[in-house]
């Protein structure tokens, strides 16, 4: 189990470093809209090739930060049944929800686009609009953020296991809204406190 562990972390500090570089793609995005939008604006210019290139930087930032979202447990979940749960029932129900759904999705999306994008890549493929790019590098970012999330999920299965069999600390431990409060209603009560001890 502890050389399991050891690649899981592996995997978080790769989807980490990955998460936290696409984040810069979406100031990119920014500038080269900005910059269309101006040159159109001064000079009565524009190319597709900068609007598909927004595209491309968006997409890549969202399947980049797809693998460091879920490591970082900020995925979206229903929380109606979920958070009324003992920690240990949300345990399970992460564990079978990874196994029996995440888990075999993403491999189908990744078994899917792998050789979607390599037939693009092997005709040279660019987009329909005049002045477009090439079409293998968002269908390759599209196999690859899938393909980083399928380590990712192995990553949280095993953490999932470790955590359940007291092996680790709860990376995510869970708060509900209700303790939330609670949490915040104590803290503002001793900053009180502590301000008045002060006078």
């Amino acid at each position: 189990m502890q050389a399991l562990l050891g690649l899981a972390r592996g995997i978080d500090r790769v989807s980490g470093f990955v998460g936290r570089f696409v984040m810069w793609l979406i100031f990119i995005a920014v500038i080269v809209s900005a910059g269309n939008a101006i040159v159109r604006k001064a000079v009565n210019w524009s190319s597709n090739s900068l609007l598909e290139l927004q595209w491309y930087l968006f997409g890549a930032a969202f399947m980049g930060a797809a693998a460091y979202t879920l490591q970082q447990n900020e995925h979206i979940r229903i929380d109606i049944f979920y958070g009324s749960r003992s920690r240990r029932t949300q345990h399970w129900i992460d564990l079978f929800g990874h196994v029996l759904f995440t888990l075999p999705f993403v491999a189908l999306m990744a078994w899917m686009l792998v050789p979607y994008a390599w037939q693009a890549f092997r005709i040279g493929q660019i987009s329909n609009n005049a002045g477009g790019l090439l079409i293998w590098p968002a269908r390759a970012m599209l196999a690859a953020g899938f393909i980083l999330l399928i380590a990712q999920v192995l990553s949280e299965i095993v953490k999932k296991i470790a955590v359940m069999r007291g092996l680790i600390e709860d990376p995510h431990p869970f708060v509900s809204a209700h303790e939330a409060a609670e949490l915040e209603g104590e803290q503002l009560a001793r900053s009180v406190a502590e301000a008045g001890d002060g006078r």
